[in-house]
């Protein structure tokens, strides 16, 4: 996997777990770039090292993934962020997401789970755990919103579908028979007609 090979920082208060991930990505072909306790040891690494995904717990001694995770995207936009955690309240998810994490595992998803999350996020594909897509969506369901897809054609309403569930635009062209091109003419056609220009957000809407 050399052309894939990405470079990663591990930050977690918890050193065993933190040397159980560099063992397990190592292995996968990742290199580690460094290990950090809390968000101010992690931002220290990244002033003598690049990062291509950071992987981060939520709730850590000093400065927390909440804090880490807005401030990574300020100033390194490009790394991707995916959230390690065992919390996975309203809060703290809202939080995640709406300060720019790319993706959102509980850490009992077992190795399998991250290395393909890791994966997705190298394709650009944002990554939420089941628990987690089952909490956004009480959330909007509580809000009461209506329905975003009463705008959209059936075309659009099927790749809206495919979209919200992480498919590629290659995934969808392939599902559905149709170009690349095409799929990117439909997919700024619900941007506009649901006034939704992100696919996290149109999963949260969509999975009400």
């Amino acid at each position: 996997m050399n052309s894939e090979i990405k470079r990663i920082l591990l930050v977690d208060d918890e050193n065993m777990l933190l040397d159980s991930l560099e063992i397990i990505l190592s292995l996968n072909g990742y290199e580690i770039i460094g290990k950090a306790n809390d968000g101010m040891a992690a931002l220290e690494i990244l002033k003598e090292k690049e990062c291509d995904i950071a992987l981060v717990d939520l709730n850590m001694k000093g400065m927390g993934g909440i804090e880490l995770i807005g401030r990574l995207k300020k100033k390194y936009p490009k790394v991707k962020i995916l959230v390690l955690t065992t919390f996975y309240d309203d809060k703290n998810i809202t939080e995640a997401i709406a300060g720019g994490a790319d993706g959102y595992l509980l850490k009992d998803s077992g190795k399998d789970a991250i290395l393909g999350a890791i994966k997705q996020l190298q394709g650009g594909i944002t990554v939420l755990d089941g628990k987690v897509m089952q909490r956004l969506t009480a959330l909007v369901s509580n809000n009461d919103k209506p329905d975003i897809t009463t705008e959209l054609t059936e075309r659009e309403k099927q790749i809206c579908y495919l979209l919200a569930d992480g498919c590629t635009n290659k995934q969808i062209a392939e599902k559905l028979y149709i170009s690349e091109g095409t799929v990117k003419n439909y997919i700024s056609v619900i941007y506009d007609k649901t006034g939704i220009h992100d696919r996290v957000q149109l999963a949260i809407a969509l999975h009400e």
